[in-house]
């Protein structure tokens, strides 16, 4: 048995695949997000040790026993700040934290090649803006700072002892030569440190330690390899068989992803579309990232008084999609593609006297499909043509959602049997190609198709309209939020 472990950022997921891939089962355990301030995301480390032993306990003795290999899968971006005891400094600041757009302007002016170098543009998501931030606004801190982890890499330091990181997940820190799949010393001076604040790199499946002892015996498991992993979106293409060039998925988690392989490195930040490494050796990936997807639903549920996300979802489907002129701009953190604004929010628009809490509830919905639309649509710009996806995350439970998702991308999307479990299955897939030495392509078949959302033609030319003044309205918006500054 190989056993994937994913942190998100509302949760831990755990999977045991055989070694033959099928997986034989899942578990999960729920996480926080702490809001300071307006903008402002951060969660404490110590929660996710919490999680990720919850969620392994829960799987059956017996499969975990048989475990052979571990991989990791986990949210992008945080920064987890270490001491030189290993202690953690402060809560980590998390990938949907908008605070240093002011330290993206100064670290633009500190390393003008930051776009030639990284293949992206700076956003606050980053984890370099961050250290800056840190920096500027809690001097103490930075001076102790020993070691910077990425989130899921922090749970292999508790695991291990090993501070290893993989390509994927470090490409989207800002101090990676995605070209040379190395280390910048450039970009890490640019923001005060250099590489002996940085884990080690290996490629997703390589073996990078073993678990302590105390933690094997805790989870009722031999003394293991783990793997290097990747970061959530690698290795739920991974999970979802989304590794040769072309092949493409599409996100409904926490965040919205769509995320197309490519067989070269290929950057190009116009549309703030993102150009990250694999987890596969050799390989690259560009990204529309979308700040909130599956998120906009638990915010809307408080707001419409809705008991659970199933309740909200009958509300949505009570009306035609597109049939009011409800509009919903879905920012609550920002917005990376295309728009890279971490200032601009969310909220309805268009509403009057005969709004209902159906449409309000489809609106949601809606709205998020426009957010993909302009992120497609900037991939495909990019030279990405998408015109088929798989779909993932907790989000794709909902088919009504993806016939809207569909029409509105105009993009076939295919739903699999694991959709939810994608990044913790690929950390597992990942997990067996290294300590079996099997081949990427044997191991990462695409998932059982059950069930593919058109895209509609007459339902794409209703909602054109709407799409129009949704485009509109964040011109709009941001406009104001400029004058604002």
């Amino acid at each position: 048995m190989y056993l994937g472990i994913d942190l998100g950022t509302s949760g831990v997921k755990a999977a045991v695949l055989a070694g033959d891939g099928r997986t034989m089962a899942t578990a999960s355990a729920p996480l926080s997000a702490s809001h300071p301030r307006s903008g402002w995301s951060e969660q404490d480390p110590e929660h996710w040790w919490a999680g990720t032993d919850a969620a392994v306990l829960a799987i059956d003795p017996a499969l975990r026993s048989a475990v052979r290999g571990i991989g990791l899968s986990g949210q992008m971006h945080g920064a987890t700040l270490l001491d030189d005891a290993d202690r953690v400094l402060r809560p980590c600041i998390l990938w949907n934290d908008g605070r240093s757009a002011a330290q993206c302007r100064a670290l633009k002016q500190a390393e003008p090649a930051v776009e030639e170098i990284t293949g992206n543009l700076v956003m606050p998501g980053f984890t370099a803006p961050k250290l800056l931030w840190v920096r500027d606004n809690e001097p103490e801190i930075f001076a102790r700072i020993a070691t910077v982890l990425l989130p899921k890499d922090y749970l292999r330091l508790r695991m291990t002892g090993a501070k290893v990181s993989d390509m994927s997940d470090s490409a989207g820190t800002l101090w990676l030569d995605m070209a040379k799949r190395d280390w910048s010393d450039a970009m890490l001076a640019a923001c005060g440190m250099d590489r002996r604040q940085m884990p080690r790199l290996h490629e997703g499946p390589e073996i990078t330690a073993t678990l302590r002892p105390e933690v094997a015996s805790a989870w009722g498991m031999e003394r293991v390899p783990v793997v290097a992993g990747g970061g959530d979106n690698a290795a739920g293409a991974v999970g979802a068989g989304v590794v040769n060039p072309g092949d493409a998925f599409l996100s409904l988690g926490t965040s919205g992803v769509t995320f197309v392989a490519t067989e070269s490195y290929r950057p190009n930040s116009e549309g703030a579309v993102h150009t990250f490494c694999h987890a596969l050796p050799g390989r690259w990936h560009q990204m529309a990232v979308h700040l909130s997807a599956a998120s906009c639903i638990d915010w809307a549920m408080r707001q419409l008084g809705a008991p659970d996300a199933a309740a909200f979802h009958a509300l949505a489907q009570s009306v035609e999609p597109f049939g009011g002129p409800e509009i919903f701009l879905p920012f609550l953190s920002g917005e990376r593609t295309p728009h890279n604004d971490p200032d601009i929010r969310a909220g309805w628009l268009r509403c009057d006297s005969s709004t209902q809490p159906a449409r309000l509830a489809s609106a949601v919905l809606e709205g998020v499909a426009f957010a993909f639309a302009d992120g497609i649509e900037a991939l495909r710009n990019a030279g990405s043509p998408v015109e088929e996806a798989m779909m993932i995350g907790g989000g794709a439970r909902s088919r009504h959602w993806g016939t809207i998702l569909a029409s509105s991308t105009r993009t076939r999307l295919l739903y699999g049997n694991e959709a939810e479990a994608g990044p913790a299955v690929g950390a597992a897939r990942l997990a067996l190609a290294g300590v079996s030495r099997a081949s990427v392509e044997s191991i990462c078949p695409k998932p059982d198709t059950v069930f593919v959302a058109e895209p509609d033609e007459a339902l794409a030319n209703r909602l054109a309209p709407n799409l129009s003044y949704y485009r509109r309205a964040y011109g709009a918006l941001s406009s104001i939020e400029d004058t604002e500054q």
